[in-house]
């Protein structure tokens, strides 16, 4: 190599020591594609030997550590990464109970857990955090909505990615999900086989897919049966806060014969102001929830709910990202997991 080029490398070099480099910064060098660099350090075809010398070059130049080809290959202890809004990670039901279904899952298979909350500025910014960033994982699982871009964002460092309890048309990978719809469409169901036909839906659709695809479910079950939908009933705005429900249920005029909620936050909310203006539950009104929550167990009386199994949740989508990290390649999938009814004391047959 000829002294010019050595005194560059060498510049180079003493640049790098001040940060990891990683295979992006190969790449950016030296104008190519992630992917080449990963080949030809890999020792794998798809690059010409001219190209594989440069970036090999390139490579130990920039102090970038990689194994060679021929090198026994060592047993690696994998490390992912776990990334959600500040919401999700203060919500310490749903969430709070499938990170810890998450954490057990890796503890399980001595898999390293990285852990990072997202700030709205991050998100409105593109921050990633530095394990993202640095290249510092295996594989990605996102907890929850964030936001399209940023989802897209990660997705676009090229790291194996699972998310859960999310999708989106715009966002092309593997998520794994409840089956919201049926979910629903079972829940609305069973108040109809209760001769309950004057059926509201309470929430707030604009804050979850999940939520709009139970909206969706409800709406589905309504006219499978013949009921006539009614956007009288249908408050699907509503925020998730004790004194918005008491106030809407004070203001109607006229009650339901029975509220599906679209989680059990709003269910026991929605338990307490029926209460407060004197109605019996299931009596006069029955009252069915979402999630299986510890707001179904509080509620007076205890509610009927859909059951989600969480820790199936986290094992199916931990076992996801360790096929993908394996299978970087293959078709994008959706995986649906059911839901249970639970059926407790806040529902019953409409009284003529």
């Amino acid at each position: 190599m000829r002294s010019d080029a050595l005194t560059f490398f060498g510049a180079e070099r003493a640049v790098c020591m001040s940060k990891k480099v990683v295979m992006q910064d190969i790449a950016n060098r030296l104008n190519i594609s992630k992917n080449s660099v990963s080949q030809a350090l890999s020792g794998k075809d798809g690059v010409s030997e001219e190209t594989r010398r440069k970036i090999i070059e390139t490579a130990e130049a920039m102090g970038y550590s990689y194994k060679k080809k021929g090198q026994a290959r060592q047993k690696k202890t994998r490390t992912i990464g776990l990334i959600a809004s500040e919401f999700v990670f203060s919500t310490p039901t749903f969430f709070g109970e499938m990170y810890l279904s998450i954490e057990r899952e890796a503890q399980r298979n001595d898999v390293k857990l990285m852990i990072q909350s997202i700030t709205p500025d991050a998100r409105d910014s593109l921050a990633m955090p530095a394990f993202i960033d640095d290249e510092d994982v295996d594989g990605i699982l996102i907890l929850s909505h964030i936001s399209t871009d940023y989802i897209n964002e990660v997705l676009a460092k090229g790291i194996p990615t699972v998310l859960i309890d999310h999708h989106h048309p715009l966002i092309d990978a593997d998520a794994v999900l409840t089956n919201n719809r049926f979910g629903a469409y079972n829940a609305v169901r069973h108040l109809l086989s209760l001769d309950h036909r004057d059926i509201a839906i309470i929430g707030n659709v604009d804050q979850s897919p999940s939520y709009q695809e139970r909206w969706e479910g409800y709406m589905l079950a309504l006219r499978e049966h013949g009921v006539t939908l009614s956007a009288e009933r249908m408050f699907i705005q509503v925020s998730e806060e004790e004194y918005a429900i008491d106030e809407l249920i004070r203001s109607l005029g006229s009650q339901p014969s029975a509220w599906f909620c679209i989680n059990d936050g709003y269910g026991y909310f929605v338990c307490s102001a029926l209460r407060k203006q004197g109605y019996r539950i299931p009596d006069d009104i029955s009252v069915c929830g979402f999630d299986n929550s510890h707001y179904s167990q509080m509620s007076v009386p205890k509610m009927t709910t859909m059951h989600i199994d969480l820790p199936m949740f986290a094992h199916e989508a931990f076992t996801r990202l360790m096929w993908r990290i394996d299978h970087p390649g293959e078709a994008r999938q959706e995986i649906l997991l059911p839901t249970r009814m639970i059926r407790r004391e806040s529902t019953g047959a409409r009284l003529v």
